[in-house]
């Protein structure tokens, strides 16, 4: 596989650096640039070179570590899965927690690298302010590792805990050994230019009970009113409206590229399937839901990649690292406002491996969101365009008032987005009424939404029962 430029550089930059004695490697490359297969190239010239014996690497998600299984395959060509005979294996951090000391023993008896595929969801430079996942960086692999290879498109994170690993310059600044920004990938024609639409509403009407109340924005509204950003994306006048905005778009890149795919972004999963049930009754059109609820969802994203069909629905299951390159529209509708979850969302419209042209991203005009796209923006100046739209008075959408002890019912004023008995007591009532959403400042960090999957459902790639030889004894 012939490498771009940036990726040879960076191969080339690692192996000085590992040669001098420095054993641990941070690149910052813009999400979609390509990472991974630099990744494996560095571990295949390890290898060759006679400098290590094993790889192991960690990644947020079952998906993608199978991909970095599969790429670290293809580029050694050895096996990484972890039985007899393997070069290493692909775990997911949530299978840090079930590594038993047999495990990380290895690094002590052979030259192991170990990559960290987005490692600022490893948190901590001490035991005390480490995450789970550091504290195991911590304990078993700092120090230990033959040599260690950090990767990351977002190098900061929400909580300011500093990344494990990781060494700061002035102002908190990370200090990155290489640094490959979406400016020189646009350049390069490794990314695609984002287009970002911020959707507000200028007629906005509250009710609570026999009070109403008119709002000019949705920043007026979130402001000064009682509702929720998660009762706002829940509103089916505004979801209709941007999923109209993103499958007109959609239509439009499918005239000249007919295999792309738009990614909708949902808050949970019973957003998701509502999300699909307004798809089809108002746009005639079918997604594909991937959550983690879904037990065939990584099935579900694995035939999406590579199929024509229009739409897939994620809740934390298209995150980064997830290469599905025909994606060209994202409609953002998840509750979870972070910048670094923003980036990672727009990271996956951006990839061109075959389809040149722009992304498109659509979302509400929320400050933290408006503040996310502005910033992008000023980065690329010459490349990303960022533009405000109003919702028309006269939408065809089916405008609704949302009742929290009741499913939503139909209005006849189109253009208004109507919220009704936001915050009524009588709303949270212990007889089946929906309850409240209490989100803590550490919930709405994007790295904890990933964690959160485990308290549903375990998914961990079960690779981590790595055959052990005898210390000194050659490997197969």
């Amino acid at each position: 596989m012939r490498l771009r430029g940036w990726q040879s550089a960076c191969v080339e930059k690692a192996l000085t650096q590992f040669r001098r004695g420095d054993n641990h490697f941070l690149c910052l490359a813009t999400p979609g640039a390509g990472k991974t297969a630099m990744a494996a190239t560095l571990a295949q010239r390890l290898l060759v070179l006679g400098l290590i014996d094993l790889v192991v690497c960690f990644s947020p998600s079952i998906i993608v570590a199978s991909d970095f299984q599969i790429s670290l395959q293809a580029h050694t060509q050895a096996r990484m899965d972890g039985l007899i005979g393997s070069r290493g294996c692909s775990l997911t951090y949530q299978s840090m927690l079930h590594l038993d000391d047999g495990f990380w023993e290895l690094l002590q008896a052979y030259r192991v690298l170990v990559i960290f595929d987005e490692i600022h969801h490893c948190a901590g430079d001490s035991v005390e302010n480490a995450n789970a996942w550091g504290e195991k960086i911590i304990r078993h692999i700092q120090g230990r590792a033959a040599y260690t290879l950090a990767l990351t498109g977002t190098p900061w994170r929400s909580d300011r805990i500093p990344i494990a690993l990781s060494q700061y310059c002035q102002e908190n600044r990370i200090h990155c050994d290489f640094v490959y920004g979406l400016a020189q990938a646009i350049r390069d024609n490794v990314c695609r230019a984002p287009s970002i639409t911020l959707v507000d509403n200028d007629r906005i009407v509250v009710k609570h009970g026999d009070k109403t109340d008119r709002y000019s924005s949705f920043a007026d509204l979130l402001k000064e009113s009682e509702c929720s950003y998660q009762q706002l994306i829940d509103n089916d006048t505004l979801i209709v409206y941007l999923l109209k905005q993103s499958a007109k778009k959609l239509s439009q890149v499918r005239k000249h590229h007919a295999t792309a795919g738009g990614l909708i972004v949902a808050a949970s999963v019973d957003h998701a399937h509502k999300i699909a049930v307004l798809l089809e009754r108002h746009l005639g059109q079918r997604a594909c839901i991937a959550t983690y609820l879904e037990d065939d969802a990584h099935a579900a994203i694995d035939a999406f990649r590579n199929n024509t069909d229009l739409w897939i629905i994620s809740v934390g299951m298209v995150s980064e690292g997830t290469n599905i390159p025909r994606l060209r529209v994202c409609c953002h509708l998840t509750r979870v406002k972070t910048e670094l979850h923003f980036r990672q969302v727009l990271g996956r419209i951006l990839r061109m491996e075959a389809q040149p042209g722009e992304s498109y991203l659509y979302l509400p005009a929320e400050p933290n969101l408006v503040e996310y796209a502005n910033r992008v923006a000023e980065e690329i100046p010459a490349s990303a365009t960022v533009r405000r739209e109003t919702m028309p008075p006269q939408d065809d959408g089916i405008p609704v008032v949302i009742k929290m002890d009741e499913p939503p019912t139909p209005m006849l004023d189109a253009g208004e987005i109507i919220l009704e008995n936001l915050l009524a007591p009588s709303a949270f009532a212990d007889d089946g009424g929906l309850q409240p959403i209490h989100i803590s400042l550490l919930a709405q960090s994007y790295d904890t939404t990933i964690n959160m999957f485990g308290r549903f459902r375990q998914e961990l790639l079960q690779l981590h029962q790595l055959y052990i030889p005898e210390p000194n004894r050659p490997l197969s």
